[in-house]
């Protein structure tokens, strides 16, 4: 008989602590996004801005958002994690919650920000890079930044929705800088 295998520590943690935090907050009405799951403008005093800071990435609106995100999640995910480590992968996504919260309590004080769409953004561009040879730019990389950036704009431009498209550029903008970051560092 096969055993299951734990194959990508960093991605399937992110998903489980976050499938805990979709049904704690199902059970709570809400209160635990509004408390730990979600970044707002806070008082820089307090400890749970700082925590919301990362966290807000693990929180999800309903099952919906959950599974839009987690799918993709789960599915580019493992693949960086074994190229990268899990080490490098979770530094990248600490990187991104932290740059999006920061963004959004500066740039959006009135609303609050919660999911993974940023780490999965950060992700698709960071896959993207993920056979760059030295001093060469992957096409790929050029693609589907084209293309997912004029999807984003479109999206802000032309649908009302409480999509933060901004904060998926965000993400995307941080898997690129990260990715070529981590190049870089495989260079020296």
């Amino acid at each position: 008989m096969k055993k299951l295998q734990y194959n990508s520590p960093v991605i399937l943690t992110f998903f489980l602590v976050s499938l805990a935090a979709l049904v704690l907050n199902l059970f709570t009405g809400g209160w635990s996004n509004r408390m730990f799951f979600s970044v707002y403008r806070a008082p820089l005093t307090s400890p749970f801005t700082w925590v919301r800071m990362f966290t807000h990435v693990l929180g999800h609106a309903g099952v919906e958002h959950f599974l839009g995100n987690m799918l993709l999640l789960l599915v580019v995910g493992p693949p960086l994690e074994e190229k990268y480590g899990s080490k490098v992968l979770l530094t990248g996504i600490l990187f991104t919650a932290l740059v999006s919260g920061l963004l959004q309590t500066l740039l959006f004080p009135g609303t609050a920000l919660l999911g993974a769409s940023g780490i999965v953004f950060m992700l698709i561009m960071l896959s993207s890079l993920a056979g760059m040879k030295s001093g060469q730019i992957p096409l790929t990389l050029i693609l589907v930044a084209v293309l997912y950036l004029g999807q984003e704009i479109h999206s802000m431009l032309f649908i009302k929705d409480n999509v933060a498209n901004f904060m998926h550029l965000v993400g995307g903008g941080c898997g690129t800088a990260f990715g070529f970051a981590v190049a870089r560092q495989k260079k020296v």
